[in-house]
């Protein structure tokens, strides 16, 4: 599906579905792995272009959906993006690489190296003046009043992005660990690619995303640390899968019990509560009930409680475990 756009949308929502493509064309960028990545210049272009225009629109209390990737924050930011209130961007990796160059994990825009954590003291007033710009560009572009940033990866980086909108709003989206790791495994299988000389996969590339995650925040973790050399020679897709799992949700836990403007809502719920569990974000984030949201959540979502254990590593499980009772998963 092209900008995560299906028929159901279309048909309660058109307007919706145009700014959805809008925002997918011209804001968002192309990464690695993905097809139509010609646009990218225009994209860039554009952003730049952004940079130079006065502050069209103020952008208030911005809500950023982080977590782990295959989590179900595509599910949630699509769902959000029906809203009469936002504008949603679907992991805008173009904008943030055009204002903080050494932010991109996997290489979609540049092979240069990268930081996985960003604190406050990494964000300039000229990146803050930037960021400013292009979200009110965006705003004004879409003639709303909210932006949702969905970009699970900035859960490393809250500090970072409280520095540039202090209001910030943060739904941080927890799965069970099992199904996280297996779904990051399925997706390695079918898109990933490799041209003999170069890899693209989940881990960016020739695992660049891998390399910096475990230097960076594996070998800082108190639990993890002293294993880092030991998880540098794992090469199963879905053993990396759960470590990128476990340090995100010890992360993304942390997060919820120490910031009042961070909120952490499991996947199973949306996926067997749908309506409960929205109205719990509209209210965290302060936005209006929407019927349209939950009318197409209704539609789209399926509830599935299936449980896929496996082993699990042996120097991960015990963290592992504990986390998920932590989390309130039953294993």
């Amino acid at each position: 599906m092209i900008a995560q756009l299906d028929k159901d949308y279309i048909k309660i929502k058109p307007a919706k579905a145009i700014e959805r493509l809008l925002s997918y064309s011209l804001f968002e960028g192309r990464p690695v792995t993905t097809s139509g990545r010609w646009i990218n210049p225009l994209v860039f272009s554009l952003i730049s272009m952004e940079k130079k225009l006065p502050r069209l629109q103020k952008v208030e209390k911005p809500i950023f959906i982080l977590g782990t990737g295959r989590s179900g924050t595509t599910l949630l930011g699509i769902l959000l993006s029906i809203h009469k209130e936002l504008a949603y961007l679907n992991e805008p990796k173009a904008i943030w690489h055009s204002i903080f160059p050494f932010e991109d994990l996997v290489g979609n825009y540049s092979d240069n190296g990268a930081k996985y954590r960003l604190d406050k003291s990494d964000a300039t007033e000229q990146m803050i003046v930037e960021f400013e710009k292009i979200y009110g560009f965006y705003l004004w572009f879409t003639n709303r009043h909210r932006v949702v940033d969905k970009y699970p990866e900035l859960i490393f980086r809250t500090e970072f992005v409280k520095a540039i909108f202090p209001d910030a709003k943060f739904i941080i989206l927890a799965r069970n660990g099992y199904n996280t790791a297996s779904s990051i495994q399925t997706w390695s299988k079918t898109k990933s690619k490799n041209n003999g000389t170069e890899k693209e996969d989940w881990w960016g590339k020739n695992n660049k995303k891998w390399d910096i995650l475990l230097d960076e925040v594996l070998k800082a973790d108190d639990e993890l640390g002293q294993y880092h050399q030991y998880f540098a020679g794992i090469t199963s897709q879905r053993d990396k899968g759960m470590v990128e799992w476990y340090l995100s949700m010890k992360e993304g836990l942390k997060i919820s019990k120490s910031d009042h403007n961070a909120m952490l809502i499991k996947y199973e719920d949306l996926l067997l509560e749908p309506e409960l569990t929205l109205n719990k974000i509209f209210d965290h984030t302060e936005i209006a009930k929407d019927n349209k949201v939950l009318k197409y959540a209704k539609t789209i979502i399926r509830p599935n409680a299936t449980v896929r254990e496996f082993e699990v590593d042996p120097k991960l499980k015990k963290p592992f475990l504990h986390l998920m009772a932590e989390l309130g998963y039953c294993t």
